[in-house]
């Protein structure tokens, strides 16, 4: 675990949010919203690549700091050191396996001494196939993941928001939560449960100050969609979408909607 702070003249001269970096109409509400109900720290996890890898961008130049959990400790110290110069935050890193037993209790372990205001469960595996020819280590390795954990945390975490009477937690799911899709059997069914688990959510912890969001992405252009053999993305009726305007959304709708879909 590693935590940097900016230095003083990194603070004082750090990079803040671009016009590009939300819509304009938005801004005004990221900056004051994050600021008072979501910091001063965010959790992300899966926070080295991809989606993640945009949520902390995003989450930096909106001025929170940031809790980075992932694999790959390498990954993570270079983004730690990006943000820390550009935007001026205080970040720590986590080399962490979620799909471990008891990651769950060394993330709590590694931010107990952090007000975590935000928690993006961010950190999934996907598995594709005919299913009865799948391994089946891997498909409990992914129930493990995308399922077990992201409950977990939202349950540790959850409960930490609500006696402070704010805070949000995202989940990342998919469109392919919304029906059964054949050959992603085990995947999509992890993300129907995300879908379920987050919009009950939204509705429980409302009362105690706590928003809940479900991001349902659709085909997003990341190393996971670019892993996927055998299948032509070519062919599907909806583009590829850039990870930029897919974050965005999630961050837009927290506290305003309980699934948005990019």
């Amino acid at each position: 675990m590693t935590t940097r702070t900016p230095s003083n003249n990194t603070a004082n001269t750090a990079k803040r949010p671009a016009v590009s970096d939300f819509d304009p109409a938005d801004r005004a509400h990221q900056t004051t919203k994050f600021a008072t109900s979501y910091g001063p720290w965010a959790l992300v996890t899966g926070a080295s690549a991809g989606i993640g890898r945009e949520f902390v961008r995003q989450l930096a130049a909106s001025g929170l700091n940031l809790v980075l959990a992932s694999r790959n400790q390498n990954r993570l110290e270079s983004l730690a050191e990006e943000l820390t110069h550009r935007y001026g935050v205080a970040i720590r890193t986590v080399p962490v396996d979620l799909g471990n037993a008891g990651s769950t209790e060394g993330l709590e372990e590694a931010t107990a001494d952090l007000e975590i205001g935000l928690l993006v469960n961010n950190a999934g595996v996907e598995t594709h196939g005919a299913f009865l020819k799948s391994d089946l280590d891997r498909e409990n390795a992914l129930l493990q993941l995308n399922i077990v954990r992201p409950m977990e945390l939202a349950h540790v975490f959850g409960q930490k928001m609500a006696r402070r009477g704010k805070g949000g937690i995202l989940f990342v799911s998919s469109t392919l939560a919304y029906q059964p899709v054949p050959y992603f059997a085990n995947y999509s069914s992890s993300k129907a449960y995300i879908l379920a688990l987050g919009e009950a959510l939204h509705f429980e912890l409302n009362k105690s100050g706590v928003d809940v969001t479900v991001l349902s992405t659709g085909l997003t252009d990341t190393a996971m969609a670019g892993n996927i053999e055998g299948f032509d993305f070519g062919k599907t009726p909806m583009p590829m979408m850039d990870v930029e305007p897919v974050v965005r959304t999630a961050l837009k709708h927290l506290g305003r909607r309980s699934f948005p879909v990019p």
